[in-house]
């Protein structure tokens, strides 16, 4: 056996060991210790159905994602996951199944290879798909986690409970869509993405492959970004008809869509606390991702002869290589791998440059259009503004000159409002009153020569009076002397008449 089969054979165990799955009890109400892939810890309420299996994804002793399995349909209900990074380049594939699912009592590693579990289960692939399922079909095995969303090493071994079937083309544009999604819209929204809850899920149809595995209807994603004070909840729906493009709806829009109409989150991600202007953004990533895959349709529709691989493909999984291939043909693509790899790594350097150029000669096409239009915008804005005012200015001249002539009107009113209260006092005063008050000036004219008559024959009265009153005191002083000096006088003499 040559180095390359051993290393081959190496790489295969090594990794067939990082990957374990387990099994969820009927009897548990959640995924174990995968609950904290959902929102509080909650799974989604009403989608779980009888034939349903809950598998908790682990790789190396840790949990990775959770999944509800139909057994029935024998594709994923749903597959939730937190904080998808980047997956890591160059690893190969192995696709395995869940002995458990077929036979509860297998004693083999609950997540295997097919080929290993064939000889030791019995009815393997009754109730799950197996890789010969896929064979000879235009159906390829699609993940609802996708290996390019996760930095775990184990996801470069896919189990089929996590695959459900999809066109190649849908596979790639799905894949596409998840990938500009989360790096471009939902991860830069939600802080660092540590908090970013996703459920990926897809809707089972009438169509059947080998008439075991159902071809979903359409494949969904419901997001919800749990930060404090900044969440959101979004949901994206994407049709397996050709020419569809992914569709944005809320996520109780999007609940309504999927049978017996579940509720995703608990709470509604906290619908009372959730940041519309981050939805705004998001809504405006979504439409840049709808242009593009759009571009994308037209121009794979205008090309006659279909291209090479395109830079979406590089997303998709390598298909394992086929069943009896001998050991020359691996020696072969052993040493040409990495030939071809570095040849795609210059057409994808030379694509990107490409693609790169083409993004910036748009953006700055679209900076001097949106310069454009904005110096546009406030010119009309300035224009309409300054119309608008003089308008107004011209509209309100009537009503004013109607004021004015309002308040002329009340204070003429108000005048002869006056005018008649004084002649209405006027008209109350009595006639004799009024003959008094016209009569008053005679009399007092009248009146003036008798008053100083009267002024002046008081002064002279006065005036005789003062000068009686002066004579009257004078004489009464002489009378006064003089009946003293007779007294005395008589006196004297009587003593004199006695001494003789």
């Amino acid at each position: 056996m040559g180095p390359a089969c051993w290393v081959a054979l190496g790489s295969l165990l090594a990794l067939g060991a990082l990957l374990e799955g387990r099994l969820v009890g009927e009897g548990d109400a959640g995924f174990g210790e995968c609950d904290r892939f959902f929102y509080a810890e909650t799974p989604p309420a009403g989608l779980a159905a009888e034939g349903h299996v809950k598998i908790c994804q682990r790789s190396e002793g840790a949990e990775r994602f959770a999944t509800l399995y139909s057994t029935r349909d024998r594709i994923p209900v749903y597959s939730a996951f937190r904080a998808p990074r980047p997956a890591p380049a160059g690893a190969e594939q192995r696709w395995l199944v869940e002995p458990q699912i077929d036979d509860p009592n297998s004693n083999l590693e609950e997540v295997t290879q097919e080929a290993d579990a064939i000889t030791a289960v019995d009815n393997l692939g009754s109730k799950q798909a197996l890789n010969t399922d896929y064979l000879g079909s235009d159906y390829q095995r699609g993940q609802l986690y996708p290996f390019s969303l996760s930095s775990d090493f184990h996801t470069a071994i896919f189990t089929l409970t996590n695959a459900a079937p999809m066109t190649p083309t849908f596979q790639e544009r799905w894949y596409m869509n998840l990938n500009s999604l989360m790096d471009r819209a939902l991860i830069p929204q939600c802080g660092s993405g540590d908090d970013l809850y996703v459920i990926t899920g897809a809707v089972p149809s009438d169509i059947k492959v080998r008439d075991k595995v159902t071809v979903p209807k359409f494949v969904w994603l419901a997001a919800c970004c749990a930060v404090p004070g900044g969440g959101w909840a979004m949901g994206f729906v994407k049709h397996t008809r050709d020419g569809d493009v992914i569709e944005d709806v809320m996520v109780k829009e999007l609940e309504k869509l999927l049978p017996f109409n579940p509720q995703l989150f608990h709470n509604n991600c906290g619908e009372t606390e959730q940041d519309t202007e981050k939805m705004k953004k998001i809504l405006e990533m979504v439409n840049q991702v709808q242009d593009e895959e759009r571009g994308v349709q037209s121009k794979e529709s205008a090309s006659p002869v279909p291209s090479t691989r395109s830079q979406g493909s590089a997303l998709l999984p390598p298909e394992a290589s086929e069943e009896g291939t001998s050991f020359s043909r691996k020696l072969v693509g052993f040493i040409a791998t990495p030939f071809v790899k570095l040849f795609q790594l210059i057409c994808c350097l030379v694509v990107g440059i490409l693609k790169n150029t083409v993004y910036l000669l748009w953006y700055v096409t679209k900076q001097v259009i949106n310069g454009i239009e904005s110096c546009l915008y406030h010119l009309g804005s300035a224009t309409i503004s300054y119309f608008l005012a003089i308008g107004e200015e011209l509209a309100s001249i009537p009503w004013k000159v109607l004021k004015v002539i309002v308040k002329v009107i009340r204070a003429i009113l108000r005048i002869l409002c006056c005018l008649l209260k004084v002649v209405c006092r006027i008209l109350g005063i009595p006639v004799r009153v009024l003959v008094d008050v016209a009569t008053f000036p005679v009399y007092t004219m009248g009146a003036i020569p008798v008053v100083c008559k009267d002024i002046a024959m008081g002064l002279g009265g006065t005036i005789s009076l003062l000068f009686d009153t002066a004579f009257g005191t004078m004489g009464g002083l002489f009378q006064v002397v003089f009946s003293v000096f007779k007294r005395i006088g008589y006196r004297v003499s009587f003593d004199n008449s006695g001494e003789l």
